[in-house]
């Protein structure tokens, strides 16, 4: 499975890893940690200038809730505590986001992800790859995000915010 706690989310964190069929039945009844994993992104990716992300607080845990029939997962939620230090790795210019919103993530079988998100969440849009301008963002409220095959990241808002995180850090 892939954790994008950057909605790079790219999720840290928008970074999801992957885990095996096997792995996605054990975890079926009960919670388990979900960590992220530091990141970097070369400048013009997302910032201007180069950032490197590190949890600095995770106590992420996620819950599988359904699997498809060959036993992988179909459905997850995630929650906990999730601050990540964001960094311009030029300046050194800091800010610790909080991205310690909950989402049941459904994996589609053709690659895609559908979110559906309550809470602030750590999102990463590349130049013509999402519906937020190229950025960092801390999103915060309720809302879905719709990433395509390709990686297209369609944010829809049903109340909330963005939180420019390369404007905080520039």
């Amino acid at each position: 499975m892939r954790r994008t706690a950057l909605v790079t989310l790219s999720l840290a964190a928008v970074l999801l890893g992957t885990q095996p069929a096997s792995a996605a039945a054990e975890t079926g009844a009960g919670w388990q940690p979900a960590p992220s994993a530091p990141w970097d992104v070369a400048a013009g990716v997302r910032c201007d200038f180069p950032v490197h992300g590190e949890p600095v607080a995770d106590q992420v845990v996620r819950r599988v809730l359904s699997t498809h029939p060959d036993g992988s997962v179909r459905r997850v939620a995630y929650r906990g505590d999730l601050v990540v230090r964001v960094t311009n790795t030029d300046t050194g210019a800091s800010f610790d986001a909080d991205a310690s919103g909950s989402a049941v993530v459904e994996h589609r079988r053709d690659g895609s992800q559908l979110w559906t998100v309550h809470g602030p969440v750590l999102v990463g849009a590349g130049e013509g790859q999402s519906s937020l301008p190229r950025g960092l963002y801390i999103v915060d409220g309720v809302y879905t995000m719709d990433i395509s095959p390709t990686g297209y990241k369609a944010v829809r808002l049903l109340h909330g915010t963005t939180d420019d995180l390369c404007a905080r850090i520039g």
